[in-house]
């Protein structure tokens, strides 16, 4: 089954992970909401990259992998 929310670009400003959907939607998260990108300097967190047809966020250097359906439903590691 596809993702329902996918990705289409992803950034990093200010230790937040920032992504806009297909669907024009922009939505963004705090980096602490997960403990690799927590401890990730600002460099390494704008090294984030979209895959899996934009149903994932990857970061290599991190080997972090972050669902774009988890992240709309507002599912984190630390809550």
């Amino acid at each position: 089954m596809p993702a329902e929310s996918v990705a289409i670009r992803a950034w990093a400003e200010d230790r937040q992970i920032h992504i806009k959907l297909h669907d024009d939607r922009e939505i963004a998260f705090p980096a602490h909401k997960f403990p690799r990108l927590a401890q990730a300097s600002q460099k390494q967190l704008a090294a984030v990259r979209i895959r899996a047809e934009g149903s994932a966020l990857r970061w290599d250097e991190l080997d972090e992998d972050i669902s774009v359906d988890g992240i709309v439903q507002g599912i984190f590691e630390t809550d």
